[in-house]
């Protein structure tokens, strides 16, 4: 998909997986919503004045098809800010067009992370900001065994997939 930047805010060192291209970043400590925050600093620091989606590694299913069209540049006009809704009740992705480290601190410092709230909760700040709010598709995150399988199944051909079929079709281990 087209970006300007591509920056990835990683705790540990990239391995030979990592696409060329891209940045990466050290994560900060802290609990997932200082980290979020964090990024977005990041970003905006990296690339001041450019739009920026953080988008979590557990949505193996994402296409770049599913943002090429709500992202590009004709789309973006009036739109503050990008969520992504994961299907358990939190988000998948979150972007913002004029990201800064005081508004992603005002968005993400506190907000309950890994409920099943934590979605609505990020929309009312949104909302509360008085952010225009471009919803992206419902996705289904992968936090548990049967999520993976649910994403497996919806994306059969994927290395996600061929990954977990793998496991599948493992032995058990004696124990």
């Amino acid at each position: 998909m087209p970006a300007g930047r591509r920056l990835l805010v990683l705790d540990g060192e990239p391995g030979d997986w990592l696409p060329a291209g891209w940045q990466v970043v050290g994560q900060t400590g802290g609990g997932l919503d200082v980290r979020l925050a964090d990024a977005f600093a990041h970003a905006a620091r990296l690339a001041p004045g450019a739009p920026a989606l953080l988008v979590g590694m557990d949505t193996p299913q994402l296409r770049a098809a599913t943002l090429a069209e709500p992202l590009s540049a004709a789309r973006r006009t009036g739109v503050d800010a990008w969520y992504g809704p994961a299907a358990d009740g939190g988000f998948w992705a979150l972007g913002l067009a004029r990201p800064s480290e005081r508004l992603a601190r005002r968005l993400l410092l506190g907000l309950p992370m890994s409920t099943a709230g934590t979605g609505a909760a990020l929309l009312e700040r949104l909302t509360a900001a008085g952010l225009a709010v471009h919803h992206l598709p419902v996705l289904t995150d992968v936090d548990t065994v049967p999520d993976a399988h649910r994403v497996a199944a919806r994306a059969p051909g994927s290395r996600f997939a061929a990954r977990l079929r793998s496991f599948d079709l493992a032995p058990e281990v004696a124990g």
